[in-house]
């Protein structure tokens, strides 16, 4: 999720396409939030462990 994020904010910057850069964006931040609680072993929906 961080990578995909990533992958779009940067095409957003370098298309001039807004949306892309607000929804790379969001994607960055939720996907750090998730990466920091399985980091910690804080179970995430009901689950320590997604595959």
């Amino acid at each position: 999720m961080i990578i995909l994020g990533i992958i779009l904010l940067v095409l957003g910057y370098a298309l001039a396409v807004p949306i892309l850069e607000t929804i790379g964006a969001i994607l960055v931040v939720i996907g750090a939030v998730l990466w920091i609680l399985g980091a910690v072993g804080r179970p995430v929906a009901g689950r320590k462990v997604w595959f």
